[in-house]
C-alpha cells in the first residue's frame, strides 16, 4: 500500500480531515487511498501559528488513511493563496506548485511506528504482526467485501 510522509501538524490534519490539500513541489499520476506518515519533524512555527500543542503530535509513525482524487497545478501566487483553507500553510508559490486533492480521510486508532521516506513508497501491511491495527487500515474495505458477497 502506498504511504506519504507529512510533517506534523500537517498529518494531523490531514487524518482529521481540517487540510484537504496537501502541497508538493512534484506532480504525481498515483489516485487512490494511501496511508498518511507522520514524519519525525514537526513544523513550530505552523503549530504556534495554529495553536496546536508540538507535544500532543505523534511522529515517526503511520497515523491515518486519506485518497487521492486529483492534483491541482497552482499557475499563480493568487490561485495557491485562494486555496489556504484547505491547505492550511504558509508558503511561496516558488516551493510548491502542485496540490493533491484529498478525501475520506480516516484517524488510525493505533498508529504503526514506522520509518518514513521520500515521495510515495510503499507499506507492507503483511509485516504487521498485530491483527487490530490490520483490521483498522482495512475495516472499509472488510465491510465492503462482506457486505457485497453475503
Amino acid at each position: 500500500m502506498k504511504c506519504l510522509s507529512v510533517c506534523q501538524p500537517f498529518a494531523e490534519l490531514i487524518v482529521q480531515g481540517k487540510k484537504t490539500i496537501e502541497l508538493r513541489k512534484w506532480n504525481t499520476q498515483f489516485r487512490g487511498e494511501f496511508l498518511i506518515h507522520a514524519a519525525k519533524n514537526i513544523l513550530l512555527e505552523d503549530c504556534n501559528r495554529m495553536n496546536l500543542s508540538p507535544e500532543s503530535m505523534i511522529t515517526g509513525a503511520i497515523i491515518g488513511k486519506v485518497s487521492l482524487v486529483d492534483v491541482k497545478k497552482y499557475n499563480s501566487e493568487k490561485e495557491l493563496y485562494a486555496d489556504r483553507k484547505k491547505h492550511h500553510a504558509e508558503t511561496d508559490y516558488i516551493k510548491n506548485k502542485y496540490g493533491f486533492i484529498l478525501e475520506k480521510p480516516k484517524k488510525l486508532r493505533i498508529p504503526i511506528e514506522y520509518s518514513g521516506k521520500l515521495n510515495f513508497f510503499e507499506f507492507y501491511p503483511d509485516e504487521i504482526k498485530n491483527n487490530d491495527i490490520k483490521i483498522d487500515i482495512f475495516e472499509d474495505e472488510h465491510r465492503y467485501m462482506w457486505i457485497n458477497h453475503h
